[in-house]
């Protein structure tokens, strides 16, 4: 995943030699920076002066980053740093460790970007997010079976997430816009782990209990993606915009992976009960680390660099937070409808696919619960790996020259054609192996929406990233619930073919949408 990160890096062999100082070659003109690489002995690292801004741009030191002609000297082998993998490990034990650093510490020792470290902490968060959601697709067979629940109460109790959820998507992007995105995130994380922890205790107590318990736990995460939104739209330069979104939302695939595949193992062994118990746990210790780490927006931070706050100031928004939210103006743009409308069409067969792909394993290709869930991992580590994929080549054509728009409507295009395609196939399909095969394809090609509709808030309204998050993920939560739901009366009185076919029709609506009314430049100040 080195590709995620704001520096390309080159490495050289070494013979040895004692470590030298960095030296700074100020102005205009390009500069090499030797000492404590990021990676490890050799590494080097070039940066350019940016002609705007007065901030730094790492560039890889390649032919590609000399198309004016100039050629760069190489540095001398004997310069190099031999400190390098040990400035990265101390990066990584500070942030762990709680330990602050000093005003302008990260750029004197070559440490990992500030930046990036919000954008870590973020996908930390979201992997816990689906790791809550997704233990639930797993325990609910063995609950069902105890409680004798039918499909019908199955789909109702999976789709009363949804219902708190939907209620905190706008209210959590206006909170988040205003407050800032720390504490409105730091608040989701702490809520959804106590509701997922409590709820063994509801489903004992009975069934309209564990309906609430559920919603509650749904308006903890429904803050989650505003407030993220918020942040990033602080901290992250255009440039950087589709990779670190892509690296976010991985967080959510790999939570789906993580869940998927521990549950089982804590079922069998402990009881379904552990799961929500342990899952739940984890969110304490996110949070002690987000409490003192994480700031809403650089200029709030006072261990950044000089150098990287003038970097992400120059290409990101004011830090002011919004005191009055232009409604009017945000409603009455075609693009804003273009994005309700996607994320509903994009949700429904996701959110289908997450509450209800273990069950299909289970009763169509008639794997047992741990087959089952370990199946389910591939689709969503397909996904993880194709969407920063997919933000590594959204950034790149954004930096060669193409324009935002184009770019946006390339990824969502294929964010939704593949899917269509792949789920089209699965009733043509009698092999397990081919269907699960499919299933990965699907969500894999589902992933590069991550740099389509899901990276668009920022583009077309940087300064209300959460509200307008907020807006179009209130229709996606909309496709959740009555999704989620219809599933189950689905396949009460129809099929699985039936199901996959609603959700290709509505992924090809969505492509006309997207491609016609959607635009990635600036339209709300």
């Amino acid at each position: 995943m080195l590709h995620l990160l704001p520096l390309s890096i080159s490495a050289q062999c070494r013979c040895g030699g004692p470590p030298s100082r960095r030296r700074f070659v100020g102005g205009g003109s390009p500069s090499h920076i030797t000492g404590p690489g990021l990676l490890g002995n050799g590494v080097r690292v070039r940066l350019r002066r940016r002609a705007l801004g007065g901030g730094t741009d790492v560039q890889p030191d390649t032919p590609s980053s000399r198309r004016d002609g100039n050629e760069r000297p190489h540095a001398v082998a004997g310069q190099e740093d031999e400190g390098g993998g040990g400035a990265f490990l101390e990066s990584v034990r500070k942030l762990l460790l709680l330990e602050d650093a000093a005003p302008g510490e990260e750029e004197d020792q070559g440490q990992f970007p500030k930046r990036w470290a919000i954008v870590f902490l973020c996908f930390s968060a979201f992997l816990l997010c689906n790791m809550d959601r997704v233990n639930m697709s797993i325990a609910i067979m063995p609950m069902s079976a105890e409680y004798g629940w039918n499909p019908q109460t199955v789909g109702l109790i999976q789709s009363s997430f949804f219902w708190g959820y939907l209620l905190t998507q706008i209210a959590g992007g206006i909170w988040a816009d205003k407050v800032g995105g720390k504490t409105v995130l730091g608040f989701g994380v702490i809520w959804w782990s106590i509701a997922t922890a409590l709820t063994p205790v509801a489903a004992k107590l009975g069934l309209p209990f564990l309906l609430v318990v559920r919603a509650f736990m749904g308006v903890g995460e429904g803050v989650a993606m505003p407030a993220m939104n918020n942040i990033l739209s602080k901290w992250v330069p255009v440039s950087e915009r589709s990779r670190s979104l892509a690296l976010v939302y991985s967080g959510m695939y790999l939570g789906s992976v993580t869940g998927l595949a521990f549950s089982p193992f804590l079922i069998h062994k402990f009881g379904w009960p552990s799961v929500f118990y342990s899952f739940g746990s984890l969110g304490t210790v996110w949070f002690a680390t987000w409490a003192t780490k994480a700031y809403s927006t650089p200029l709030e931070d006072p261990g950044i660099s000089a150098e990287e706050k003038k970097l992400i100031i120059s290409q990101t928004t004011s830090g002011d937070p919004v005191t009055t939210i232009p409604w009017d103006v945000i409603l009455s743009k075609p693009p804003v409808w273009a994005l309700i409308a996607c994320h509903f069409c994009h949700n429904w067969g996701t959110f289908i696919l997450l509450t209800w792909m273990p069950t299909y394993y289970n009763q169509v290709l008639k794997f047992n619960l741990t087959e089952s869930s370990l199946f389910c991992v591939l689709p969503w580590l397909t996904m993880a790996i194709s969407a920063n994929v997919g933000g590594w080549i959204a950034d790149t054509l954004v930096s060669r020259g193409t324009s935002v728009t184009t770019v946006r409507k390339i990824m969502q295009s294929i964010g939704f054609l593949g899917p269509a395609f792949f789920l089209s196939q699965l009733s043509h399909i009698d092999s397990p192996a081919l269907a699960v095969l499919c299933m990965a394809c699907s969500q894999g090609t589902d992933a590069f929406s991550q740099s389509g509709l899901y990276s668009n808030h920022q583009d077309i309204g940087p300064r209300y990233a959460g509200v307008l998050l907020g807006l179009s993920n209130t229709a996606g939560v909309f496709a959740g619930v009555f999704g989620t739901a219809a599933t189950g009366y689905i396949l009460q009185h129809g099929s699985w073919d039936d199901v996959f076919k609603l959700s290709v029709t509505l992924y090809l609506i969505g492509t006309v949408i997207w491609n016609v009314f959607s635009t990635g430049e600036k339209i709300i100040d």
